[in-house]
């Protein structure tokens, strides 16, 4: 370049100014020195930052301003499995990285996204555990058992944890960000457990205690079946779940909840009681569904003739259905005006007949019935003379006429053997020796017979 006034060569003048040359422009320390104080300095397991200036399959390289570049493994860049690098990170980006070795064994200084993300998350965890906050991430995986969430580290969440109610099908949950409660830290372990569950439980608490005081006992409700169980079934009401109990189904005997609800069924159900300290819904179904029973003791009265079906033998006598769930007793005294033995002498399952009421207690729901007294005039008497022949007594009273009744082979059990051994089964020894006793005490002789009712016996037999 020529010296010109431009260049600072010349004064003012026009005399020329000689250039002077500095020696030691850096003074005590040498050019490589300086580069070498610009050079950052640290240690394994120091957090160092960097940026990304390249991304590789296996590998992303970021410059940390050391001599040379950070190399991350992808296997470092994520506590997710199998990533690709270009979906962690992105060229230009600033990032934290952990040393993990400064020099391999082939030079590289090897830097882990993952372990600073580890080690910043952990102390993060350990300050909401403390405080009985709450964590936040997407699900990042389903495992055997429950649910991966990205906290910053690896959380795992039981399926028991996941809803309030459990969970069979965890794979709906990826990509989907949750809300839990740390109830188990071990750093050394690296284990972190949570629940959703609890985190439901809190922020609903609020709206279930609202939810229970605006419920009152005696009030409709509609709502969807939520499960089926075998005491009963659960209904969800739009806020809380309701237990309806297996003797609330139906008015009819139930064998199991499944014959009269399935889960999804819409229901309109009345609410019995309301347990706010418990948190406990009990509800009917039956409840708004017309009484049978009612309907019956508004259309029938003590002394009427019905007609009825044999459904059951039992030791004492013989149940009848008189009416859609309405079953009556007829106590083996009631059968025929002669001793009966055996209820099977008389009547057998599926027979179908007249009866007589003689007693019917809507409160405790049963009804006393007269094969007998329904045989004492009329059609029914013509009925049963046709049944049991015109000379079926001696001058006695003792019945003398045939039954239609096998005895059973030898070695056989007997009806009366399967019967008892049937109500054991059923009722259990408390109520079968009490059902015994009654029996022994009213049926073993004709008067006897002649004195019990259903009522004597009712203690020891249960509706069926």
């Amino acid at each position: 370049v020529s010296d010109t006034t431009e260049f600072g060569s010349f004064n003012d003048a026009g005399e020329y100014i000689p250039r002077t040359v500095v020696e030691n422009d850096l003074g005590a320390t040498s050019f490589a020195d300086a580069i070498d104080s610009t050079i950052v300095e640290f240690d394994d397991g120091d957090l160092v930052s960097g940026t990304v200036v390249r991304i590789d399959r296996d590998e992303v390289l970021l410059d940390i301003g050391f001599k040379s570049e950070g190399v991350i493994p992808s296997r470092e860049l994520s506590i997710r499995n199998a990533v690709d690098p270009s979906e962690v990170v992105e060229l230009g980006e600033e990032i934290e990285a952990l040393v993990l070795q400064k020099e391999d064994q082939d030079g590289r200084l090897v830097l882990s996204k993952k372990r600073a993300q580890y080690e910043k998350a952990w102390g993060k965890i350990e300050e909401i555990k403390d405080s009985e906050g709450v964590v936040s991430g997407p699900v990042i995986e389903v495992v055997k058992g429950g649910l991966i969430i990205d906290i910053g580290l690896r959380g795992f969440v039981p399926a028991s944890l996941v809803e309030l109610r459990r969970v069979r099908d965890l794979d709906p949950y990826i990509g989907m960000e949750l809300e839990a409660k740390i109830i188990e830290l071990d750093k050394n372990r690296n284990n972190v457990v949570l629940s959703r569950r609890a985190w439901l439980e809190e922020t609903q608490k609020e709206q279930r205690e609202e939810f229970l005081d605006n419920l009152l006992p005696g009030e409709k409700r509609s709502g969807v079946v939520s499960s089926v169980v075998s005491f009963g079934a659960f209904v969800d009401l739009g806020g809380m779940d309701g237990l309806i109990h297996v003797s609330e189904l139906s008015w009819k005997h139930v064998d199991h909840p499944s014959s009269v609800v399935t889960v999804g069924d819409e229901v309109d159900v009345e609410v019995l009681e309301v347990d706010r300290e418990r948190e406990r819904i009990s509800l009917s179904l039956k409840a708004t569904q017309q009484d049978p029973w009612q309907e019956f003791a508004e259309g029938h009265k003590v002394g009427e003739l019905v007609y009825g079906r044999v459904t059951k033998l039992v030791p004492f006598g013989s149940f009848v259905q008189v009416g859609d769930g309405i079953e009556g007793l007829v106590h083996i005294s009631e059968m025929s005006a002669h001793h009966v033995e055996l209820p099977e002498q008389v009547v057998t399952p599926g027979e179908e007949l007249w009866v007589k009421i003689i007693d019917l207690d809507l409160q405790r729901r049963r009804i006393s019935l007269s094969i007998k007294q329904a045989a004492e005039g009329g059609v029914v008497a013509a009925e049963y003379q046709e049944a049991f022949g015109e000379h079926a007594y001696d001058e006695a009273g003792n019945f003398i006429g045939e039954f239609d009744y096998a005895a059973p082979a030898e070695g056989e059990e007997s009806e009366a053997e399967r019967a008892w051994r049937e109500y054991y089964e059923e009722h259990g020894e408390e109520a079968y020796r009490q059902a015994v006793a009654e029996y022994e005490d009213n049926g073993s002789t004709a008067e006897g017979a002649e004195a019990s009712s259903a009522d004597e016996v009712s203690a020891a037999t249960e509706e069926t």
